[in-house]
């Protein structure tokens, strides 16, 4: 039975706050987006893949050409690497049909282990002058960097995970310009570089680096074009192939708060991501575009291949490693890649992920998610899913629409499963029914509230959170004074002080209703009740003030009642009087207690403090005794008097506290004025420690017409001061004095 109490207590209050939940969980899904952790990213970029899948780039024009390093040539000329006068040949034969540029998507980071000074020495059986005559020649190196210099070349370069060697700082490296903020941190980084030998390097028209990073799932997306690799920035070799194509001296970063907008070269600008990345719209592998190296070497590739093409060369040897997954392929060689960018760059051809995308994700999510939280609950089963699937198709068709007029990746995903998660909690929380959600409230609640507000409560039940909740409260406590005096006077009818307590209270309870107060508790003569909750209350400072003023007068009317009364019964007439304590700060309220009994109740360090204002009132001689936070915030309706900096015991912190001596007309009276100006004065010098001063002032107020409002405040100031004149303060005395009671 226990659990079968706690579930149905469970499922009731979780139905009460079912929407804020969604709204937690959307503000919740909103910081995943931001995030954007690996999963929701992978998912995005599948969504991506298929959209080329669908329609990758048609090719009008093919301006590459790949000279490939197949299984063809590594049968015909030997394992890799060639000699590099090999490689010299292919690029003399290239240059004459006429190649604009040449690639190489490989690296030479050694001399040639052919080189006629490394043979002479390694060879046994040969005289002293031919070794001679061997050291003499030309090494195979030297040959290729005479091949390259007559060429237009651009050798390929890798990042390393780790530092091999200091760089040679007199080697040539590309120019660079930033357009913006600094462009490096943006930038993939790669700890070490490694180079070609360096009299290729010095040959070389261009340096750009050929290593493509994959992403999370091993598919190559997108491809750097601009990266730091041992401490500078190097451009990818593609870029670099365009950069020496266009004869630009510098290529140009243009950055903006997010990072890295665009490359620009002369004749071209290549939009990418904050990173620097291209984001590549693959065409389908295209074996036209390839050449085996070893019918370059024979002379056997027809010049309309070659003429006027950008000419990358690399492999597609399984043996060499060097094959790629790609959304368009699984199996693409890395050379392929660099030619699919090149396409793309040159045709215009690229994808985006425009930096306005993630504005569109959200607002999606955003608009379709409070369109589910407000209208979800009204609408049955069928109509929700005809309106789901009609919201999926429209999320689904703009992102397409994006990608097949515009080339933009806008992710439908996002607002898609953020809308879905939202839909499941509401279906989730409507299996407690309205009804029996609406009986709990008017039970729970019908001792708090007035009739009015407990209705309201349950004609709209989404508004009340139960089980702990942290706002900014306005909380009132309220004590008889004198109650054992007055209680000896009922020695002997204690039927009677029963009826006067009933008789007391009621009128103090409506006016805290009236002013949309709940009522916490009653502690025998004494009353707790809090604002702002478990309604909101815009006006709850200002409904509090007004309260307490009303519970005031309320008592003066009762004793009014009271003193004819005894004169009518010829008993003893004692005149019943309140104190009130009100203080404004952040509590948590809810339903607390066990699993046996608990109530909807508040509580913090402001509840605390109004509990101590309470029973200073008496000490001060005003009935209403107000904290700093509610003083401010109603100052320009009530007549607010200042009375003391206080270290109430139990805080840390001192407390300025005020007395409401009425409402606005009371303010703006002359009276009010004077007694005001007679306050400041005596605080003035109090807290200057000019004990003289204070009690002069205090001597001119006793001979004003206010000096009976306040008689006891000059009391109290006239002891601390007498006091202090014998015992002084601390050099460090800020002005407040730390009570020793509660």
């Amino acid at each position: 039975m226990k659990r079968l109490r706690a579930v149905r207590r469970w499922f009731g209050r979780r139905f009460g706050y079912a929407r804020l939940a969604c709204v937690v969980l959307l503000i919740g899904l909103a910081a995943l987006r931001v995030v954007d952790p690996g999963p929701v990213n992978e998912l995005r970029v599948r969504v991506f893949d298929t959209f080329q899948r669908f329609d990758p780039r048609k090719k009008t024009i093919r301006p590459v050409t790949i000279v490939d390093i197949d299984e063809k040539s590594l049968a015909k000329l030997g394992q890799w690497p060639w000699p590099r006068t090999t490689i010299a040949d292919i690029i003399i034969n290239l240059t004459s049909l006429g190649a604009v540029a040449i690639g190489f998507d490989v690296v030479f980071s050694e001399p040639d282990r052919l080189n006629p000074d490394r043979v002479a020495g390694q060879m046994r059986f040969i005289d002293e002058v031919t070794r001679t005559r061997l050291r003499e020649l030309p090494t195979n190196d030297q040959i290729l960097s005479d091949a390259i210099r007559r060429s237009r070349v651009v050798l390929g370069e890798t990042g390393l995970a780790h530092v091999q060697s200091e760089l040679d700082e007199t080697l040539p490296t590309t120019g660079f310009a930033t357009l913006g903020k600094e462009a490096e941190p943006f930038l993939y980084q790669f700890p070490g570089l490694l180079r070609n030998v360096p009299v290729l390097e010095r040959a070389a028209a261009g340096r750009g680096l050929f290593t493509i990073r994959t992403e999370r799932d091993g598919l190559i997306r997108r491809v750097p074009m601009v990266m730091l690799a041992q401490g500078k920035l190097m451009p990818s070799l593609s870029l670099e192939m365009l950069r020496v194509v266009s004869t630009t001296p510098t290529v140009l970063i243009k950055t903006d708060d997010a990072g890295v907008k665009s490359i620009a070269l002369r004749g071209l600008e290549i939009p990418t991501d904050r990173n620097g990345r291209l984001w590549v719209h693959f065409a389908r592998q295209d074996p036209s575009i390839y050449v085996s190296a070893a019918d370059v070497i024979d002379g056997k590739v027809p010049a309309n291949k070659i003429s006027g093409k950008l000419v990358l060369i690399g492999t597609s040897a399984v043996g060499l490693n060097d094959i790629k997954a790609t959304p368009a392929s699984s199996d693409m060689p890395g050379v392929e890649i660099h030619a699919q960018l090149l396409e793309s760059a040159l045709t215009g051809g690229v994808v985006q992920q425009p930096g306005y995308g993630i504005v569109l994700e959200f607002l999606g999510a955003i608009i379709m998610g409070l369109l589910v939280i407000a209208f979800a609950p009204r609408f049955g089963p069928v109509t929700l899913v005809a309106v789901g699937g009609l919201f999926a198709s429209i999320l689904v068709g703009t992102s397409w629409f994006f990608y097949i007029n515009y080339r933009l990746l806008v992710d439908f995903t996002y607002p898609l499963l953020s809308t879905t998660a939202i839909y499941l909690t509401l279906i989730f929380a409507s299996f407690v029914r309205e009804q029996q959600q609406r009986r709990q409230i008017r039970t729970q609640f019908v001792r708090y509230m007035s009739p009015a507000l407990v209705e309201q409560l349950a004609q709209s039940p989404e508004r009340l959170v139960l089980g702990g909740e942290e706002r900014e409260m306005t909380i009132m406590f309220s004590d008889m004074r004198g109650f054992t005096s007055i209680s000896e006077t009922y020695k002997s009818d204690p039927q009677g002080l029963t009826a006067l307590m009933n008789r007391f209270l009621t009128p103090l309870s409506n006016a805290i209703l009236a002013r949309k107060g709940t009522i916490d508790k009653y502690m025998g003569d004494a009353i707790m009740a809090f604002w702002n909750a478990p309604l909101d209350d815009k006006e709850h400072h200002i409904n509090a003030c007004e309260a307490a003023l009303d519970m005031l007068e309320r008592v003066d009317t009762l004793n009014r009642e009271r003193e004819e009364e005894a004169q009518e019964g010829g008993h003893v007439y004692v005149p019943l009087n309140i104190g009130v304590g009100l203080n404004t700060g952040t509590c948590v309220v809810g339903n607390m207690g066990s699993d046996v009994r608990f109530d909807y109740s508040v509580f913090g360090d402001s509840v605390n403090l109004a509990s101590r204002l309470e029973g200073q009132s008496k000490e001060y001689g005003f009935p209403i005794i107000v904290g700093s936070n509610t003083a401010l915030a109603v100052k320009d309706k009530f007549a607010i008097l200042e009375l003391d900096f206080i270290m109430v015991k139990g805080k840390k912190e001192p407390e300025v506290i005020y007395a409401i001596a009425g409402r606005e007309d009371v303010a703006n009276s002359g009276r009010f004025q004077r007694l005001r100006n007679l306050t400041i004065e005596m605080l003035a010098c109090y807290r200057s420690r000019d004990w003289d001063g204070a009690l002069a002032a205090i001597e001119r107020g006793r001979k004003t017409d206010e000096a009976q409002t306040l008689k006891y405040l000059y009391q109290l100031y006239e002891a601390r001061i007498l006091n202090f004149q014998k015992n002084p303060p601390p050099e460090d005395w800020d002005g407040a004095y730390a009570l020793l009671t509660k």
